[in-house]
């Protein structure tokens, strides 16, 4: 299938349109056109390859909603003209433990990412969402609900399933006490979603000026994380604080705050961390953990969740030939939360 799409051709060129062939179906794929894609800080880092794992010519996006537009013999889930999602991954091995219990994003063989990735029978690349088009096995297709803006939903497929799949994980409910570090798009993510699962939620930020911010987005309160003062006062007070923070930052303020038998789980940096005192941990029997995006049937719940409780990300509307200028502002963070590329706006390929 003849597509196109915008990518990244180097480390240090801005992202380019791009024609290429998506594979032919296989019995259990599904194909569909690509009508909204988020824009996540993981698409800026594998264009310039900070992990050190991109491969050249790139196409980014995990976070995708579209439409079906055809789908193998041997699918029973979706038909054409079904509204679906893909995130993070495509492909996993389907008979390891973790795949077996639904955690198909921690299989033992390594999942396959919707970029940045290599088809397990091929070995070709795998090429994302900032395209016209997408193939993808029916088992990584999620079914949007019905009622869920299709226009707000794409960054759900990324920063929302990283941010519930914790909550779920440490059981967050009516009566826990939950704090976020950080407000961008994972955070606000994390904000609506602990509020929508019952949760007393604090954000937590450097500066007072996210107040407003914090409050509007359903929070009951700003913990200002340079106030000493206010820090001692919350000491012993969240179940769980979720640091979505993206850059190498340490974590002895927050430690503290923990409560016994508290988490702080990171979800924001990939890569080294400052060191940080095990006092905290010792003395409190606190614990830091690290979480990636959740499984397929996670996912799908979350889905369907956030469309019971009409929770959706605040987003901005770009068109795909704005990508260049969205990564720059994200890294001013200048956004408020999530860029979402309309996929309307991208040439359909000429016919072969």
């Amino acid at each position: 299938m003849k597509t196109v799409g915008y990518a990244a051709h180097s480390d240090s060129t801005p992202l380019a349109p791009y024609t290429f062939e998506r594979r032919a179906l296989r019995g259990n794929d599904v194909a569909m056109e690509v009508l909204y894609c988020g824009v996540c800080h993981s698409d800026l880092h594998t264009a310039r390859n900070d992990w050190g794992w991109s491969y050249y010519p790139i196409v980014p996006g995990h976070e995708i909603v579209g439409r079906v537009i055809e789908v193998g013999p041997e699918v029973t889930h979706y038909k054409v003209g079904d509204h679906v999602a893909v995130g993070c991954m495509v492909d996993s091995c389907q008979h390891c433990d973790q795949c077996h219990n639904g955690e198909e994003q921690l299989c033992r063989e390594g999942n396959t990412g919707t970029y940045a990735g290599r088809d397990r029978i091929t070995g070709e690349n795998t090429q994302g969402g900032y395209s016209k088009h997408l193939v993808v096995r029916e088992e990584f297709v999620l079914r949007v609900p019905e009622g869920l803006d299709l226009a707000k939903a794409a960054p759900l497929l990324c920063a929302g399933i990283t941010t519930y799949s914790p909550l779920r994980t440490w059981n967050i409910g009516p009566g826990s006490r939950v704090g976020v570090i950080g407000l961008g798009g994972l955070g606000h993510m994390a904000v609506k979603l602990a509020v929508g699962l019952g949760a007393d939620v604090t954000v937590l930020s450097r500066t007072p000026d996210k107040l407003a911010d914090a409050l509007s987005l359903g929070a009951d309160r700003l913990l200002v994380s340079t106030d000493d003062g206010a820090m001692d006062e919350a000491a012993s007070h969240f179940d769980l604080i979720i640091d979505t923070v993206p850059v190498k930052h340490s974590l002895d303020p927050y430690l503290p705050l923990l409560d016994v038998d508290g988490t702080l789980v990171i979800v924001g940096q990939v890569g080294p961390m400052e060191g940080h005192s095990t006092v905290p941990l010792l003395l409190g029997r606190r614990r830091v953990a690290g979480s990636p995006i959740g499984g397929i049937a996670e996912t799908q719940e979350m889905l369907d969740f956030c469309a019971k409780k009409n929770i959706l990300p605040d987003c901005e509307m770009i068109r795909m030939d704005q990508i260049n200028e969205a990564y720059a502002r994200m890294e001013k963070s200048d956004v408020r939360y999530r860029f979402v590329i309309d996929m309307a706006s991208l040439e359909q390929p000429a016919a072969a």
